[in-house]
């Protein structure tokens, strides 16, 4: 079983900066791609960026310019800088991973960490 660790999330005001971590661990064989969802209240989850094995970025429009992402393959962890937070920003923001095991594949979330961006 593979689990995600989420940190970083804090009350920011606009125009400020966080930085999210996300630690993957347990049985992990390979890691093809990790990323980051967010959801706002009363909204779906929605993708923020994510990022392949090879390093290949993908980032919501919303967010271009303001984020990224980067990994550390060493330590299976997944990080989200976020620059020039807006109200918007707000949300439960949750890791995820897919890969395989020495047995199976997997696609595991995080338990979400919250960021409230306001003055």
């Amino acid at each position: 079983q593979v689990q995600l660790v989420e940190s970083g999330g804090a009350l920011v005001q606009p125009g400020g900066s966080l930085r999210l971590s996300c630690v993957a661990s347990g049985s992990i064989s390979r890691i093809y791609i990790m990323g980051w969802y967010r959801q706002a209240p009363g909204e779906q989850r929605e993708l923020v960026a994510t990022i392949t094995s090879g390093g290949s970025t993908n980032y919501a429009d919303s967010v271009k310019g303001r984020f990224t992402i980067s990994k550390d393959k060493i330590k299976n962890t997944v990080y989200l800088q976020m620059n020039s937070l807006k109200p918007e920003d707000t949300a439960v923001y949750y890791c995820n991973v897919k890969g395989s095991t020495y047995y199976t594949s997997f696609d595991s979330w995080g338990q979400g960490t919250q960021v409230t961006v306001s003055s």
